[in-house]
């Protein structure tokens, strides 16, 4: 594994800068040859370089960064996301045997700071900076609409953060302080749906307009208000459905109001949320360089399992054939203790990740904003439209976004095919099949049937994204996956319940003691990998 070097330096240097965009701005108007106030409002530079900074920084959450500093490294993107969420989400499976096999895929944790803690060090040093800033700026140029945006950037990258270890400094975040408290989940939930609720709010008429705004500094949506709306909507109805086990009135309340805007959610593939990289920067899918360069990451076992079974046309999209025999095959999670076990899982038996070099990286897919409507109005919450309808459309949708035209109204009406049994190709390790799960929407089935069967479709068509996929998998137990297959957690971690957080920093204890304290307190449990979440109140059959 590439070494992640936490570059102090590096990060002090960009929060300098940062603060010197906006340090003195009467002795800039006097200064001939620096930008005025009219200059930096007219090119965007005073919001527009946070801006971008932040949409790298949270796409840093799923890449790496840009390709020119120490957090380009897409080791930075393994310990985020690539050891943990792709693994526990079911997505990738590890070719790798870090550590003598002892590692985050195996629920143990000893490497700290280093091997996982990636994404709290970068969501708090990196995004919640570059956002302070640009906010301030902003605001010294009345530009409402642009800290708007920010919030919507900000949500997006900080919600990847609470979900994965629980209560965060979040809600009173103060640019350049030392020490900060942490917050509940509660009220940094709260937090979201309120800056949500504001940013909707102000773009609305903007979006309504027509009108773009900071265009040349969006490599998501060239600046497209209309689909930053859709976005920022479709978001909140994610968050809503997040909390419905633990406050379901809520959940009704946001979920409706995300509904109701009148830009609405996500649509249709050109509302897909993808990062395709800075243009003239360099650029590099992180999955495709751990599975090409480093040979430490495949097709995963669950994939195998669900696709197969289905017959599902995207497995050519999302995997490439063994060429062993021309079919697709995946690998447990946690499989490997020893680096012997390795040589039979990076050869010509088990599937690649169907990637270029240059592939995007997925935000958020078109499809899911149709799935969280089938869940929502499963629930018998106002979507305007049933359940069965949303559901079988984030099919279609997916396939669009997938670029599958044949054989979609079979697979939707497919009521028989149901997840594969997992038979190791390279014959070390089988599994029963996960689930009896079958695809064609049944309105005669009870409620927790079609929840899994939503989720389940939700699953597949969000490949990519793995925070939210982990997510979910907590929220709801489905889709159902395989356990890992070594479990060394020393009792943390129940393999039946699998993994619910990462635990904080080890930095965090030695520079913000007594914020900890606070913390773990908030947290509600030890800070392990076994605690549950605020919201993880679904009573789950494992426990």
């Amino acid at each position: 594994m590439k070494r992640y070097i936490f570059n102090l330096a590096l990060c002090l240097l960009v929060m300098g800068m940062a603060a010197s965009c906006t340090d003195d701005f009467e002795q800039l108007n006097t200064d001939q040859h620096a930008a005025t106030d009219q200059d930096m409002q007219r090119d965007g530079k005073a919001v527009g370089a946070f801006f971008q900074q932040m949409i790298n920084r949270t796409t840093v959450m799923l890449i790496g960064g840009e390709q020119s500093d120490e957090f380009a490294s897409t080791g930075a993107y393994q310990h985020q996301i690539g050891i943990s969420a792709d693994a526990y989400s079911g997505y990738i499976g590890h070719t790798a045997s870090w550590a003598r096999g002892r590692y985050n895929g195996t629920y143990n944790f000893g490497k700290g700071d280093e091997w996982g803690n990636a994404m709290f060090k970068m969501g708090m040093v990196q995004v919640m900076p570059a956002w302070a800033q640009m906010r301030v700026n902003a605001e010294k140029l009345g530009q409402t609409d642009v800290a708007a945006l920010g919030d919507i950037v900000k949500v997006l990258a900080m919600h990847r953060v609470t979900d994965h270890y629980g209560p965060i400094p979040y809600v009173n975040f103060r640019l350049g302080a030392v020490g900060q408290a942490y917050d509940s989940q509660q009220a940094v939930y709260a937090k979201f749906f309120e800056e949500l609720a504001a940013a909707i709010t102000t773009l609305t008429p903007l979006a309504q307009s027509g009108a773009t705004l900071l265009s040349d500094y969006d490599p998501v949506y060239g600046g497209d208000v209309v689909r930053w709306v859709r976005l920022a909507n479709t978001l909140r109805l994610r968050l809503a459905l997040r909390v419905v086990y633990v406050d379901p009135a809520l959940a009704q309340r946001e979920a409706e109001a995300a509904v109701s805007n009148p830009i609405g959610v996500m649509e249709g593939v050109d509302d897909r949320a993808e990062y395709r990289g800075v243009p003239g920067a360099s650029w590099t899918n992180p999955i495709w360089q751990q599975a090409y360069e480093w040979n430490e990451v495949r097709m995963s076992a669950p994939m195998d399992a669900y696709l197969n079974g289905y017959a599902d046309p995207r497995i050519s999209v999302y995997f490439v054939a063994a060429t062993s025999d021309g079919k697709y095959h995946g690998v447990r999670q946690g499989i490997f203790a020893t680096s012997a076990n390795q040589q039979a899982y990076i050869g010509e038996k088990i599937s690649q990740v169907n990637l270029s070099q240059g592939s995007p990286v997925l935000y958020m897919a078109a499809a899911e904003s149709y799935f969280l409507r089938a869940e929502a109005a499963l629930r018998g919450w106002n979507m305007g439209g049933t359940a069965r309808d949303f559901y079988e459309q984030g099919i279609r949708v997916s396939m669009a976004e997938n670029g599958v035209t044949a054989g979609i109204d079979d697979y939707v009406t497919n009521a028989t095919a149901t997840p594969a049994a997992f038979t190791d190709n390279a014959g070390r390790d089988n599994a029963a099949a996960p689930s009896t799960i079958t695809i064609a929407w049944d309105d005669q089935a009870d409620f927790e049937t079609n929840l899994e069967r939503i989720i389940t479709q939700k699953w597949i068509a969000g490949w990519g994204n793995s925070c939210e996929a982990w997510s979910e998998f907590r929220r709801t137990d489905y889709p159902r996956l395989f356990p890992v297959k070594y479990n060394y957690s020393d009792g943390a971690v129940s393999s039946a319940l699998q993994i619910r957080r990462l635990p904080y920093p080890r930095t965090e204890y030695n520079t913000n003691a007594e914020a900890m304290t606070g913390a773990v307190e908030l947290l509600g449990g030890p800070d392990n990998c076994g605690t549950l979440l605020w919201w993880d109140k679904k009573p789950h059959a494992a426990q």
